[in-house]
């Protein structure tokens, strides 16, 4: 009545998806935590290591999404979306710094919403590193940040996110925003700019 043979195999292919799906958690917090590092490098102005790492990351990113090829369902588990956001917001903040532009979706190879979410994170770095350079005295990245940030929230603001994830990081660009523009008026009125 019942088929032994395949219920064994059930097991097996069960067993092998957690396998994948432990490797795949293991490589994506792996993404995330040299993302963080690509991060961090950029804020100290170390753009030789910064280099390496995003190259890297690229590697590890395209080796965690490999795993997937086999078993699509495991690229919507939570761990790659996260890992490339993450992916996203770092080489996009290091493309910032280092060369004034911003990386397209297709040029990282994520999908479109993680690009989103990761673009909405990047600004909290470019406020962050503008407000230290500012401390620093150089002042015109505020002015810089502040018209990135806004032409940002400008470009998202012709989207209906709805009630998502995406949403509200969306709606947080704006007190960055309120952040910048503080931060720029503050110079401006004190003389600095």
């Amino acid at each position: 009545m019942i088929n032994k043979n395949e219920f064994t195999r059930l097991q097996k292919e069960y067993n092998k998806h957690d396998v994948n799906r432990e490797a795949l958690i293991k490589k994506s917090r792996e993404v995330v935590k040299e993302s963080k590092s690509l991060i961090y490098s950029v804020h100290r102005d170390e753009m030789q290591k910064a280099s390496k790492l995003k190259e890297k990351i690229k590697d590890d990113l395209k080796r965690l999404v490999a795993l997937t090829t086999k078993n699509k369902d495991l690229y919507f588990t939570g761990s790659i979306k996260i890992a490339e956001q993450e992916f996203v917001e770092a080489v996009c903040f290091y493309e910032y710094v280092k060369n004034n532009k911003i990386p397209t979706a297709k040029e990282l190879g994520v999908t479109d919403d993680n690009y989103i979410l990761g673009l909405c994170d990047l600004v909290g770095e470019v406020t962050r590193r503008s407000t230290n350079l500012a401390i620093k005295g150089k002042f015109d990245a505020a002015i810089t940040a502040k018209e990135f940030v806004t032409e940002l929230y400008f470009q998202l603001s012709k989207f209906d996110f709805r009630n998502s994830e995406i949403r509200r990081k969306y709606d947080g660009i704006k007190y960055e925003l309120k952040k910048l523009e503080s931060l720029v008026l503050e110079l401006k009125l004190k003389g600095m700019i």
